[in-house]
């Protein structure tokens, strides 16, 4: 299979794409392992983006990969993966409950159910509806940025959260805060509110697998459901051009990949989104767009490799 042209090459019987394992969500039975929604929002973001376009793009390079993860040997086919399609107008207010009732219908139908940006606004409309009872729910965030400021925007949401829907802050873990990405007065907010923070310093030679395990349980104490927001410029800008704050120094691609594989093991994560990619920013060779479809496969691996389901020997 060549991938440096635009296209994959021809259909092999035996390699079947990720893409074709998606399926639409039809009929009266809509229940799934996973369930993938897109909210294309980016018109509050801080910086001009047409994240907008990213959820198509993100479906799209799906057809890129398959669904085989050799490191586990599990072939993630054979969860149901269903798609509902993407949120009209989800930068409204009207819009954003359509986003929080559709993202609280997969909390009762799915297993797993995933959001894709859109800028990182939606982590506030999906995690609202996602998270019943949101009294002794958690939200974990992989993301360089608190995203603790006033108002309405992609810098809000975690705010958001607490002051409009009632998220309990010390059951909030950041993950990936980088230097020189966020100001004195919001770490001090975050530090007032009790988010457990642990920065991207705190990161470097640390297993990923146990770091998830602490968030799990800080967000999750008292056996709660947890959201995730993975805003993918936790990332090294290197490895996502397209993700406009994303800086030099963040993690790699691999480690993010491998972030995605471990929250998947946790079954108290219900829900998760995947946010902050351009899709019209991307590099030539489409790297951030095809990171968020990985994300998905990770997820989906994760779940699959430790949860009720077990794989066939091969």
């Amino acid at each position: 299979m060549n991938f440096l042209n635009n296209e994959p090459s021809a259909e092999d019987a035996m390699w079947p794409r990720a893409s074709s394992w998606l399926k639409p969500a039809s009929g009266n039975s809509q229940k799934a392992d996973l369930g993938l929604f897109g909210v294309p929002a980016h018109q509050t973001s801080i910086s001009a983006t047409n994240a907008h376009l990213t959820p198509a793009a993100i479906r799209k390079a799906l057809k890129r990969f398959s669904t085989f993860h050799w490191t586990t040997g599990v072939d993630v086919s054979q969860l149901s993966f269903l798609d509902f399609g993407d949120i009209a107008e989800p930068d409204s207010t009207e819009g954003e409950l359509r986003t929080s009732n559709l993202a609280a219908k997969l909390a009762s139908e799915c297993g797993l159910s995933i959001g894709l940006g859109g800028d990182n606004s939606v982590t506030f409309a999906i995690a609202r509806g996602a998270l019943n009872p949101i009294a002794t729910a958690g939200l974990i965030t992989f993301d360089a940025h608190h995203d603790l400021r006033d108002g309405v925007s992609n810098g809000s949401p975690v705010r958001r959260l607490i002051d409009e829907a009632g998220l309990d802050p010390s059951r909030i873990v950041q993950i990936g805060i980088a230097d020189f990405s966020n100001s004195p007065q919001y770490a001090k907010r975050a530090k007032d509110l009790g988010i457990h923070v642990i920065p991207r310093s705190a990161l470097r030679g640390k297993d990923s697998a146990k770091i998830v395990a602490e968030a799990v349980a800080i967000a999750g104490a008292g056996g709660g459901k947890i959201h995730v927001d993975f805003d993918v410029d936790v990332c090294d800008r290197s490895v996502v051009p397209a993700c406009p704050a994303a800086a030099p120094g963040g993690i790699s691609a691999d480690e993010f990949r491998q972030f995605c594989f471990a929250v998947g093991t946790h079954q108290q994560v219900t829900s998760v989104d995947i946010t902050e990619i351009d899709a019209s920013a991307d590099s030539s060779d489409g790297r951030t767009v095809r990171l968020g479809a990985l994300a998905i496969l990770e997820l989906a691996a994760g779940r699959l490799s430790n949860g009720s389901r077990r794989p066939e020997s091969l």
